[in-house]
């Protein structure tokens, strides 16, 4: 578990006030508020976003799924010219590889904030995104997390933290209480990988299934670059669970449902958004029929526009989906809105727009809470089906329109 700063201390308000009231932070010249499209010859204005993910390693293919997302959304703003200020705003996105680790993720979260962008749309990962808010926070920049779940996150009392994805609280929640009065599993064994994400996901698994009447029969750990679990499965497999419960990415979710197969233990894993992908199938093989894993969010098929989304995706990228694009791309468009709406790039001026904001996005309706969190998230349960994530039902949430 990464170490969290203490919440919002008497520094950290001095610094964050000092940063707002001095406009220290990526800064343009603000003129009158204007909306719609442009006139030819407007005057351009130039809004440049980090983006941060890995992009290289194991988890490269989830990173490049978000960056993927926010790029398209770029192009969406371009494309439409908005007006920001009176001036058409032109957004380039710069891209920065955390390679999914805390000690880079805070060297580029330096590099972006010594570059001055406007805004900053990750970190993939808890574990890169927590460490690099404080960067951040100090800078005055507003992050946007798309895809990062650990609730500590948006608790450290940074007013420039926000995420349009459902925490681990509200996953963990929902999938102690499916397993157990949906699934009817009682005796459960947990793995997790020892990151933020994953060991934050597991601990609020534990607590919910133990609220529910579950017996958590072993806990296991592993790491995040691990793939050969034969010692920890047999361990697992002398408790004789009901289910196998994981807290972790789907480089070693999709190996661990192999290897159960391989080892004849037959009773089904669950595990959270991180394992709930495309590659989960490709790495579990003949393993990955029959689990259950939750995504934050609704499927994309009952989003608003969707289906079009996932064809505007493939089509542009000769790929499906991942996992997180559709959250990427509300991450970017949240941003421009809030400018939009104040006619302004300042942070001063359009974070309390971002903080107000009622949005009908993509992923869903988007209105943040005091902690910056998306308020009524929703969790969705999905079974492996014939190589496929087929949903089961969803908890919560509210209609993107």
């Amino acid at each position: 578990m990464i170490p969290m700063s203490p919440p919002r201390s008497l520094s950290a308000l001095v610094v964050l006030t000092a940063c707002l009231l001095s406009a220290c932070g990526p800064r343009e010249e603000s003129v009158p508020v204007a909306t719609g499209a442009a006139d030819a010859g407007d005057a351009t204005i130039t809004i440049r976003l980090g983006h941060v993910a890995p992009l290289t390693g194991p988890q490269a293919h989830l990173g490049k799924d978000n960056e993927n997302g926010a790029r398209l959304a770029i192009d969406d703003l371009n494309a439409e010219k908005i007006l920001i200020g009176g001036k058409v705003a032109k957004f380039e996105l710069l891209g920065e590889d955390d390679q999914a680790d805390p000690r880079q993720g805070t060297t580029v979260a330096q590099k972006l904030a010594d570059s001055r962008v406007h805004a900053v749309i990750g970190h993939l990962n808890s574990g890169t995104t927590i460490p690099a808010s404080r960067i951040y926070h100090d800078a005055g920049i507003v992050q946007v997390s798309p895809s990062a779940t650990n609730p500590a996150y948006t608790r450290q009392g940074y007013r420039t933290a926000f995420r349009v994805f459902a925490d681990d609280v509200q996953q963990g929640s929902v999938l102690g209480a499916f397993a157990v009065t949906k699934l009817g599993m009682k005796k459960i064994a947990i793995v997790d990988d020892r990151t933020a994400y994953g060991q934050g996901l597991a601990d609020e698994f534990d607590k919910a299934a133990k609220a529910a009447g579950a017996t958590i029969v072993t806990r296991e750990y592993t790491t995040d670059k691990e793939t050969d679990f034969a010692a920890i499965l047999t361990k697992v497999k002398s408790t004789r669970p009901d289910l196998v419960f994981y807290g972790g990415m789907d480089t070693q979710a999709g190996p661990m449902a192999r290897q159960l197969k391989t080892l004849g233990i037959g009773v089904p894993m669950l595990f959270g958004d991180g394992g709930c992908t495309v590659e989960f199938h490709k790495l579990a093989g003949e393993g990955a029929e029959g689990h259950f894993c939750s995504l934050p969010g609704v499927p994309l098929d009952q989003m608003a526009g969707g289906t079009a989304f996932r064809e505007r995706y493939k089509a542009k990228y000769n790929t499906d989906i991942q996992l997180y694009a559709p959250y990427a791309y509300d991450a970017v468009r949240v941003v421009a809105e809030a400018m939009k709406q104040v006619g302004s790039t300042e942070t001063e001026k359009f974070l309390p727009a971002l903080a107000a904001l009622n949005y009908p996005g993509l992923s869903a309706h988007i209105r943040f809470d005091e902690k910056g969190d998306i308020k009524d998230g929703a969790v969705t349960l999905y079974q492996a089906k014939a190589g496929a994530w087929s949903p089961l039902e969803t908890m919560g949430g509210k209609p993107t329109h």
